[in-house]
């Protein structure tokens, strides 16, 4: 019901593609936020107030953050779950509250109407007031201390506690949205003759876009618990879920959607039990287990590869239903559909293959992967910047159906077994890849950066210059769309924007939704009929386009 409803709202109000993540992220967050929740009970205990000892350096106790010279956030940090996130929240201040200014910030440009947002949250006020009997306490407790640096300005959208737990919740929704080709997540992983050092090597790009400010200010934490495994993790500030970890015992974990409808009730967001399986298990059978035990709000595939093993699985995980997935070779690869013999012939997933991009992903994951005779970091990372299609055709610049999308909030490579740990520096999986030592981390108590990856060459191109010149224009053409900001292109204007991504369906696509609002059906038409002639994200967007071109002829 609510998935059609929203159908039919995108359709009237002209959202475009790559903002409808983003659109529902923050509808929903807005939803979740109708249900105010009591804080957990917490032990009495006083934390000091953080020291700055250098710029963008900060200490508190044995925990610290430092801003490196890569733009990166480092982040050492242990104690007891209340102890530890009160320290997040007093090193990390600034960086928790700007990011939520930042989605503040979305909130109001997407729902712009003070009435419009309380109408949203009467509709579904009940959806997350049961949240917390789905999360355990010790990361409720964490999440209670973090957000006693939240800012009290927000208080009218809900209390500090309430927003930064449902910011977990709300991050699902987006893994929920695989049916609109917004979030593509694709990972692999390969060992024994496939690996260079015959050793686990796990790589993937983490598809979550909520704008590009959003994913400016990336974090990279070390967490040494009172209980469980030592573990790192790479996202943003104030989210302590995982997206893409890896623990001291060498055990990776990563997420990727799969088609699940929007939820309807209050489960265990999947960042959380992710960082379950990574703070708990030493081996993928100690993880299969936590998986099990636990309900989650939508359909995910985590990719777990285990040091203790020398191996790696899918575990493909719905409101309903579990299945695991191993590859009988040296290579195994995710994006966003099942494999397992559980989810293989299931409907939704057999439609979720044969119409959305995640089959162009896997199977140009698995051409790359088949081309190069030895995986080691550095030709993970090649591999994770590919922009092309199937035998290198293009597909313009920030298709969909790129394993390269030109908009992931991250990127990672991992060796389990060496216990390194590569993550992406800005933009986007471009910047440098700067490589972690785990066992000398935690040995030492010290962040420790042992090795780099260079930058993608692209960067310096000039073609990635017209790229970011398309994006602004991109971004100019969907608030006219959503906003009605105003939006006159000029010829020369519509020229430039065609001719720095001219191989790119989106181009078209853009232009003709432009037109087309502006009453200029035969531009449209034309616009749409070019989009059809270049390699579109997938199948239904082809639908898509050819309603869009009938929508014109009326």
């Amino acid at each position: 019901m609510i998935k059609t409803i929203l159908k039919y709202l995108f359709r009237l109000i002209w959202i475009p593609t790559e903002l409808l993540f983003a659109f529902i992220f923050v509808l929903f967050t807005i939803i979740l936020f109708s249900a105010q929740i009591d804080p957990p009970e917490v032990p009495n205990i006083h934390v000091a107030e953080r020291k700055q000892v250098g710029k963008d350096h900060y200490i508190l106790g044995s925990s610290y953050l430092k801003k490196n010279k890569f733009g990166i956030w480092e982040m050492y940090l242990e104690g007891d779950p209340y102890e530890r996130g009160l320290i997040y929240g007093k090193l990390a201040k600034e960086l928790v509250q700007e990011q939520e200014d930042i989605f503040v910030g979305q909130i109001n440009n997407f729902l712009p109407n003070k009435l419009w947002r309380h109408v949203i949250k009467l509709m579904v006020g009940f959806f997350n007031s049961d949240l917390p009997e789905n999360i355990p306490l010790e990361n409720q407790q964490e999440i209670y201390g973090i957000s006693q640096a939240f800012s009290d300005r927000y208080d009218y959208i809900a209390s500090n506690y309430t927003r930064i737990l449902n910011y977990h919740a709300a991050h699902d929704i987006g893994h929920a949205l695989n049916d609109y080709s917004v979030v593509g997540c694709t990972s692999f992983t390969v060992k024994g003759e496939k690996s260079e050092n015959k050793q686990l090597l796990v790589g993937r790009n983490f598809d979550f876009y909520v704008g590009d400010d959003f994913s400016r200010n990336k974090l990279i934490i070390f967490v040494n618990p009172t209980k469980g495994y030592k573990f790192t993790s790479y996202s943003w500030a104030g989210f302590t879920g995982v997206a893409s970890g890896m623990n001291e015992k060498g055990l990776t974990v990563t997420i990727n959607a799969s088609k699940s409808d929007l939820p309807t009730s209050s489960k265990m967001p999947i960042s959380l039990l992710a960082r379950e399986i990574l703070q708990y298990a030493k081996n993928i059978d100690e993880a299969v287990a936590i998986a099990k035990k636990r309900s989650t709000f939508v359909s995910e595939t985590l990719m777990i590869a285990s040091a203790a093993d020398k191996r790696a699985v899918l575990i493909e995980k719905s409101p309903k239903k579990l299945g695991i997935y191993e590859s009988k070779s040296d290579v195994l690869v995710c994006a966003n559909h099942y494999q397992s013999s559980t989810f293989k012939k299931d409907p939704e997933n057999v439609k979720n293959i044969d119409q959305s991009d995640s089959k162009y992903r896997y199977n140009r994951m698995n051409q790359l992967l088949g081309l190069t005779p030895k995986m080691n970091p550095a030709n993970a990372a090649s591999i994770l910047r590919t922009q092309t299609d199937l035998n290198g055709d293009t597909l313009g610049m920030g298709n969909p159906r790129a394993i390269n999308q030109l908009q992931a909030q991250h990127s990672v490579v991992m060796q389990p077994e060496s216990r390194l740990y590569f993550v992406s520096s800005n933009d986007f999986q471009l910047g440098t890849f700067l490589g972690y030592d785990l066992t000398k981390t935690f040995q030492t108590k010290h962040i420790q950066l042992v090795d780099s990856i260079p930058q993608d060459a692209f960067v310096k191109t000039p073609a990635y210059q017209k790229f970011k010149d398309f994006k602004k224009v991109k971004q100019a053409i969907s608030a006219y769309l959503m906003f009605n900001k105003e939006l006159n292109l000029s010829e020369e204007d519509i020229q430039t924007f065609v001719s720095n991504n001219s191989e790119s369906y989106v181009t078209y696509e853009q232009l003709g939704k432009y037109f087309q609002k502006k009453g200029n059906k035969k531009g449209a038409y034309s616009a749409f009929k070019t989009a059809l002639t270049k390699r579109v994200a997938s199948p239904q967007i082809e639908k898509e386009l050819k309603k869009l071109m009938e929508e014109c002829r009326k």
